[in-house]
């Protein structure tokens, strides 16, 4: 018997990626007999070698599979027809509809997912959720399984490595610096995210400055909509990043006085996570998965005008006691997700549902 990892993409900077690697990592490191598969593979990670996943004739009926599903692929149909012992790992899919005028074949594949996953509903012996949100999605979709909720599993030693230290010097300039993080797409919303900053500096900080941290290909429309947005409110000091390396990122977190998060979907939303590693107080609607990956910490807000958020914003960013006070809490959610915490809730998992040794 061996445990396999199989997935449909294997990318860099990918959250379902980095989920994957550390869980199989994680087991690897352990003892267990291991696999790792992708239909695609875009880089091999050092001392692992990701099989071809388009066939899967390398499982055998007493494997255990682990199968990160999040979009539409033929795997969806492929793994559900193989026999062996079927574990979900379910990072939700972005309904469609968010996709709709940007991107054809992302509204495709997002159809694709969702009727995958719905021809999964009755072929899994066990579905492990990364939020409470996703597990309510499966059941809503007819998934009668046992089903347990397990976050992802996020290898923190990783954010210890040093940041872009020339970018952390343009950035560290005096002045505020608020921060997205995550793929320009729209279910993110980053048109409330300007917005909201276009109030807080007409109002509160003409000097602050807005990073939106994240890749835009696939979405290039999207992007420009909202280049065209910027320039029509007249807002200054926004910066699109593009795509950027992890050295990068870091400086971002490190230089990062505010994290502010209005995304519509989010079957956990790592980058939450992220900020709280980096003490960095949180602004985020309460939408989705958004509530539970946050717990008690952070400060969640309901739909709100986006006048109100600047000054939710003002108040956190100039008061030293409640900014204080919100990093604390996020600091206290942080050790939920302790690396080895969650490691362990696996193992404790498979043990009970398929009597690993």
């Amino acid at each position: 018997m061996k445990i396999v990892t199989l997935l449909s993409v294997f990318a860099r900077g990918d959250a379902v990626s980095n989920d994957a690697l550390a869980i199989h990592r994680f087991l690897t490191e352990r003892g267990y007999s291991t696999l790792m598969a992708a239909e695609k593979a875009y880089y091999q990670p050092e001392g692992i070698q990701i099989v071809s996943a388009k066939s899967l004739s390398f499982i055998e009926p007493d494997d255990v599979v682990i199968y990160h599903l999040s979009t539409g692929t033929e795997l969806n149909y492929l793994f559900g027809r193989t026999d062996c012992k079927k574990i979900i790992r379910y990072h939700n899919v972005t309904p469609p509809e968010y996709f709709y005028g940007y991107s054809n074949f992302k509204v495709a594949t997002a159809q694709e997912g969702l009727r995958g996953a719905a021809f999964l509903a009755d072929k899994a012996d066990l579905c492990v959720c990364v939020s409470e949100f996703n597990r309510d999605n499966l059941v809503e979709m007819g998934y009668h399984c046992p089903m347990v909720v397990v976050p992802i599993l996020i290898p923190f030693a990783d954010y210890k490595h040093e940041p872009d230290l020339n970018l952390m010097r343009q950035l560290e300039d005096g002045n505020k610096n608020i921060i997205f993080t995550g793929r320009i797409v729209p279910n993110k919303r980053q048109e409330d995210l300007i917005k909201i900053f276009y109030y807080y500096q007409r109002y509160y900080d003409a000097n602050a400055k807005l990073h939106l941290v994240g890749n835009y290909t696939g979405f290039e429309s999207y992007y420009q909509k909202l280049i065209d947005y910027v320039d029509k409110l007249q807002v200054k000091n926004i910066n699109f990043t593009g795509h950027v390396s992890f050295a990068q990122i870091l400086s971002y977190y490190n230089a990062a006085d505010l994290f502010l998060c209005m995304s519509d979907h989010e079957g956990f939303c790592v980058p939450l996570v992220e900020a709280m590693q980096f003490g960095v107080p949180i602004i985020a609607k309460d939408t989705t998965a958004i509530s539970s990956t946050l717990g008690k910490s952070g400060f969640l807000i309901k739909e709100s005008p986006p006048q109100v958020v600047a000054g939710i914003m003002y108040k956190i960013l100039n008061d030293k006691k409640l900014s204080k006070q919100i990093v604390m809490g996020e600091r206290e959610r942080l050790t939920d997700f302790d690396h080895e915490k969650i490691g362990q809730r696996w193992l404790e998992t498979l043990k009970e549902y398929f009597i690993i040794e």
